[in-house]
């Protein structure tokens, strides 16, 4: 059939099931799953099969519907594919706090686990921990359609609250032994036993603890860890210090430590705090760490350049967000590993914490020294 012209002289191409376009507009109309077909050759249906992941298309093939998406400039439509597939391909993140290392780095972590499996974030941050900022987070969370939702909001009362919502989409907390991957919160006490024990076979018998702020589950668990080291070496214990994860806070700790110091070493439950106690303990002229030894937690890039560099214990962020990503896509049922990242997988032992011992931790001053 000859195509008929328009009275501007554009010819009209009747697209099957879709109306009809101009061969003048074909440029700017946004390319469909069959002129995508077309351009492969293919079937709309094997189009859809690549889109999904499907195992049964041939590798040549795949490749040649790729390509012609690549060309095409085609975009899946994810709104018209969560309509008839009940799957919005998204998954929900609810945040406790930002701007901070840990956090910030979590959640590039999961972005980057969940792209990975074809599937996209969206987050909501928590100004504060009232009910109903809670609701309203998760509300909007639902509001997108996500399948799924991981808590990275570690106050305990959040969970609280999550208890008696009726939220009907699986979710887990990123840290929460109780309602989350038991392996992240184990990892937090065991990395805070680790560097405790470190100071310990360095002849520390006096080390104190700058810990999170109250109610904060990573906080609790890293309080865990050193209590379990000292009780298990025998040593006494102090009440923590609770602080607020910030290096203003570990400063002005330092200051008021320091106008006692019977203490021989000092484990921050942050890399922030600690490198703040370093500067707060040198400004005093505290001779670190030949007469007191700081650690901190987390390995943050700045920890390598405190003065002096501070020993810390290293979280494998992108293990973790590869950990949380595969067990909320298992609670939801759906593929947790795509092909493309089966290799790239970590093992559990990549993603448990390591020790980083640098110079900010020494040998225990001998008596009177």
């Amino acid at each position: 059939m000859t195509p008929a012209r328009t009275a501007s002289g554009n010819v009209n191409v009747h697209i099957e099931g879709e109306g009809r376009v101009t061969a003048g507009e074909e440029r700017t109309r946004t390319a469909s799953i069959r002129d995508v077909a077309r351009a492969a050759d293919v079937s709309y249906q094997t189009v859809s099969r690549v889109l999904n992941g499907h195992p049964s298309i041939r590798p040549a093939t795949k490749q040649r519907v790729l390509d012609a998406m690549a060309e095409l400039r085609y975009r899946p439509n994810q709104a018209a594919r969560a309509l008839v597939t009940s799957r919005s391909r998204t998954l929900g993140v609810v945040l406790g706090s930002r701007g901070e290392y840990g956090p910030t780095s979590s959640l590039a972590a999961l972005e980057d686990a969940a792209r990975e499996r074809g599937y996209w974030v969206t987050s909501a941050y928590l100004s504060d921990t009232r009910p109903e900022t809670i609701r309203a987070a998760v509300e909007h969370l639902r509001r997108q359609s996500v399948e799924g939702i991981i808590v990275h909001a570690p106050q305990v009362r959040v969970f609280d609250v999550l208890a008696e919502l009726d939220v009907d989409v699986p979710y887990l907390g990123l840290h929460s032994a109780e309602r989350g991957i038991a392996e992240l919160a184990d990892d937090q006490v065991h990395g805070a036993r680790m560097v405790t024990e470190h100071l310990i076979s360095l002849g520390h018998v006096e080390i104190l603890h700058v810990a999170g702020p109250q109610d904060w589950i990573e906080a609790e668990s890293r309080m865990r860890g050193y209590l379990h080291a000292l009780s298990d070496a025998d040593l006494p214990t102090r009440p923590p210090i609770l602080g607020d994860w910030t290096g203003d806070f570990g400063y002005r700790a330092a200051i008021e430590l320091s106008r006692r110091l019977d203490f021989t070493a000092v484990f921050a439950a942050n890399d922030s705090m600690a490198l703040g106690l370093l500067h707060g303990f040198r400004d005093v002229g505290v001779d670190l760490p030949r007469q007191l030894s700081v650690v901190g937690f987390d390995d943050i890039p700045l920890a390598r350049h405190g003065w002096p560099p501070l020993t810390t214990v290293h979280q494998n962020f992108t293990g973790l967000g590869e950990r949380a990503v595969r067990a909320l896509l298992d609670a939801i049922g759906a593929p947790s590993t795509a092909p493309e990242a089966a290799e790239a997988a970590p093992e559990a032992s990549d993603v448990v914490p390591r020790l980083v011992v640098r110079d900010s931790s020494a040998p225990a001053p001998s008596p009177g020294r």
